[in-house]
């Protein structure tokens, strides 16, 4: 049972309101993640935002799901998951097997496996990385703005997994195959 209610997009009035509807006119409807996190505007606005923001990064999308899946797994955050094997596969269109590795923290290129490496340091750390973790990261091939974008969607991922784990988010999209 969930322990924080999602709210009726069709009920929803103000800032919320406005939020809700900038999100369905991209995606067609509001998750039920959005629509929790819709009982306090400015964490909706805020998530929103810094996701918008590194959805422009060098990164790219198909990194940030792979990410997304090495973090979620950690946290085991059954919601993002859920959401993110299925934007993996069906939206960035991730084979499979890519997505089982990234929720290992692993990836076939060796860059990408770099970046899953380092946020899935940064998770079992807590942060607290230390001068050889960094040091990997830039002797496999990450630049200073690559291992930043990093820390912004491992920060991104661990809001949305602990929002989720918090608020038992019902999920809404196809359960991902537990490990």
């Amino acid at each position: 049972m969930t322990r924080l209610k999602a709210l009726n997009p069709a009920e929803a009035t103000g800032k919320t309101k406005e939020l809700f509807n900038a999100v369905e006119g991209k995606l067609g409807s509001v998750p039920n993640m959005m629509r929790t996190m819709g009982n306090a505007p400015a964490v909706l606005e805020g998530y929103l935002n810094l996701s918008g923001a590194l959805s422009h990064g060098i990164l790219g999308a198909k990194t940030g799901e792979l990410i997304a899946l090495t973090v979620a797994q950690n946290n085991a955050c059954d919601y993002c998951l859920a959401a993110h094997s299925f934007i993996g596969e069906k939206l960035v269109k991730i084979d499979g097997e890519s997505i089982h590795a990234a929720r290992l923290g692993n990836a076939e290129d060796n860059k990408t496996n770099a970046v899953l490496q380092f946020a899935k340091t940064l998770v079992n750390k807590g942060g607290l990385v230390n001068d050889q973790d960094v040091s990997a990261a830039k002797n496999a091939g990450l630049s200073e703005a690559e291992i930043a974008e990093t820390v912004a969607h491992v920060a991104l991922n661990i809001l949305t997994n602990y929002f989720n784990n918090t608020a038992n988010t019902e999920i809404d999209f196809p359960q991902a195959t537990a490990l």
